[in-house]
């Protein structure tokens, strides 16, 4: 269910903001609930301890070096809310 939010910031941020959201095909709205949502996420997964099934997983993959995982994320987000041919013509 959404629900509508007013905030206040500052002008420069948002003509920024709603650039960024123009360059990557997506809305102001997305951007910040996408972000919201993987900051709350992310407080909440350093609160629970991991399960013991978890816990013998971690570690186990390895990634390239260099690999960016906000980059990773971010294309994951642009891909899941994005016409697939908008995705596509983004990067």
């Amino acid at each position: 269910m959404d629900t509508k939010l007013t905030l206040k910031l500052n002008s420069a941020v948002i003509e920024r903001a709603k650039a960024y959201a123009s360059k990557y095909d997506t809305s102001l709205s997305r951007l910040i609930e996408a972000y919201l949502d993987n900051l709350t996420k992310k407080e909440k997964r350093e609160t629970e301890p991991l399960t013991p099934l978890v816990q013998s997983l971690y570690g186990i993959a390895s990634l390239p070096a260099g690999f960016d995982e906000k980059d990773a994320y971010f294309d994951f987000l642009l891909n899941k809310h994005s016409p697939e041919d908008a995705a596509e013509s983004v990067r």
